[in-house]
């Protein structure tokens, strides 16, 4: 097998971006709910069921729903991260199913952030 070079992971990187990031004429949003060990024994299974309920309810298109693991802030579990097409990263914690109906009905479907449950907003990046 040929040795890949820098400019070949350049492309597999692109490539890769392109086909899960959020556009225009695609999926406008995703959220993702962190379902490590610490957040699924915070409630993490309830949220997320909670959230596929709203967003059934809603009758929302285009919007991408996804599992990660620990985000790395354990005494804030519950949370989840909401991407919208065009601006940045809003994380949630301590989420309730009360505080998920709120920003699905806000941010999500409504595209302007819960600032008053937003833990942070932007995000790191490696590239």
């Amino acid at each position: 097998m040929a040795r890949l070079t820098i400019d070949d992971l350049k492309r597999i990187k692109e490539k890769h971006k392109e086909e899960f990031s959020l556009r225009e004429g695609g999926y406008r949003a995703k959220v993702t709910v962190h379902m490590g060990t610490c957040g699924i024994a915070a409630g993490a299974r309830e949220i997320m069921t909670a959230l596929m309920a709203e967003l059934r309810e809603a009758g929302a298109e285009g919007v991408i729903v996804a599992t990660s693991g620990c985000a790395g802030l354990c005494s804030k579990e519950p949370l989840a991260t909401v991407e919208m097409h065009g601006q940045p990263p809003v994380k949630y914690g301590e989420l309730t199913e009360a505080k998920i109906k709120t920003i699905v009905k806000e941010h999500v479907i409504g595209g302007a952030p819960v600032e008053k449950l937003a833990l942070v907003t932007g995000s790191e990046t490696a590239y």
